[in-house]
């Protein structure tokens, strides 16, 4: 009997993570879990394993290239192979450049967003070469398709993010190994908390566009059983990209005049 494939998912202890962990757990797969807060991460391993599941809590500082060593070298020998890499750990400070922390703000968004995510893979794709099949799929934003004002780093990674994903794929698709990249809009989780963004205008996603975590962690179930290069939801985001794409100069003028001319101090 083959072994159970085996996934590997970064700020699994809430949100997206946390919902792509247990489904799944629940499809048969054995669960890596990683985040810093090992506590919130053991409670979602506890609920996997009692519903008959396996899985392994692993504490994570992805700013700490040892402690991403030790996840993947944990997942090695406790499951003996990588099948999946989720790489969804990341956050955002929305605030204007100028008012954004040079290392709080700046350099520890890059580092968690983008490098980690470059990091983890690295350190993955040994395995993945060694046994010619493997899936990397990188958990993105539309921030990485549409810059907006207060967005500049969060955009920066993930644009970053996206190109990673390019380059990654077209490097180890001769190996069987799949790489897609995940570009959600709004979705129900911690971010909007520790943002720090202030509005004036109380402008956010509409409600109609927000998605559930568990709408995402479908996603990710979906693109590993049938793998695409790109996933974007919800699905009438596609539209805001072309016209993004296609003329930036409306874009730019619907972003002034509805948001930064109202919010900034001019």
């Amino acid at each position: 009997m083959p072994d159970l494939p085996v996934i590997i998912v970064t700020g699994a202890s809430s949100g997206i993570g946390d919902s792509v962990s247990r489904l799944f757990a629940s499809n048969g797969y054995r669960v890596v879990l990683a985040a810093r807060r090992l506590d919130r991460l053991e409670a979602i391993a506890d609920d996997i394993r009692s519903n008959g599941g396996q899985a392994v809590a692993v504490q994570t500082d992805l700013g700490v290239y040892e402690d991403i060593q030790n996840l993947v070298a944990t997942t090695i020998a406790e499951f003996g192979q990588v099948d999946v890499l989720v790489n969804n750990a990341g956050f955002g400070r929305l605030k204007w450049l100028e008012q954004l922390d040079p290392v709080d703000d700046i350099q520890t968004q890059l580092q968690i967003n983008l490098i980690a995510t470059i990091l983890v893979a690295r350190e993955v794709l040994p395995h993945m070469i060694e046994r010619r099949a493997g899936h990397i799929i990188n958990m993105a934003s539309l921030g990485g398709f549409i810059a907006t004002p207060t967005y500049t780093i969060y955009s920066a990674s993930k644009f970053g993010v996206r190109g990673f994903t390019e380059a990654l794929r077209r490097e180890v698709g001769i190996y069987g190994i799949h790489v897609s990249g995940i570009y959600p809009g709004g979705v129900k989780t911690e971010f909007k908390a520790h943002t720090g963004a202030e509005r004036k205008t109380g402008r956010t996603t509409p409600a109609s566009l927000r998605l559930e975590p568990g709408e995402v962690a479908q996603a990710v179930l979906s693109v590993v059983n049938h793998p695409r290069k790109t996933v974007i939801l919800p699905w009438p985001m596609r539209f805001a990209i072309w016209i993004n794409s296609h003329f930036p100069g409306l874009a730019d003028w619907i972003i002034e005049s509805r948001f930064t001319r109202l919010e900034r101090d001019t």
